[in-house]
């Protein structure tokens, strides 16, 4: 049931926009699925769907994921759409991202997995990562640099 669901899920959201969970749970009402706000929630949560701009709607259901830690091309094209800028602070880098994108850089970020990396916090526009010194930090602008390539 509920593989069949999130299944139904990636099928809506391919196929239009969907902007919030209630638009999703009408979605899949109509297709026979009877579920709450909180089931849709956790399988947002499950199927790790995100928000990006949309065409006709502010924003959009999003989904990436090859079901593996390597970076898909569609991956690569959302940072380097998303990305503003990539600035060194001392031992962390600041990346200024298009509003809403935030999270999005910092899923990509993370599915790096640079070892220079000690963690990361996402905003709204902002990616904040702490790397383990100044010359880590650097390390790690001119890698997400040559990422944006």
């Amino acid at each position: 049931m509920r593989s069949g669901r999130q299944a139904a899920i990636l099928e809506i959201i391919g196929a239009k926009e969907i902007e919030t969970q209630e638009e999703l749970c009408a979605e899949l009402n109509k297709r026979g699925y009877t579920v709450t706000q909180a089931t849709v929630s956790r399988d947002v949560k499950d199927l790790r769907l995100f928000k990006v701009a949309g065409a006709v709607k502010k924003y959009r259901y999003a989904y990436i994921d090859d079901g593996n830690n390597k970076i898909s091309p569609k991956m690569h094209n959302l940072f380097r759409e998303c990305v503003l800028s990539i600035q060194p602070a001392l031992n962390q880098v600041v990346v200024k991202t298009l509003r809403g994108n935030g999270s999005n850089a910092g899923m990509i970020v993370d599915k790096l997995n640079l070892p220079e990396i000690v963690g990361s916090i996402a905003g709204d526009d902002t990616l904040l990562i702490v790397a383990s010194s100044e010359e880590k930090a650097q390390v790690v602008v001119e890698k997400l640099n040559e990422f944006l390539k």
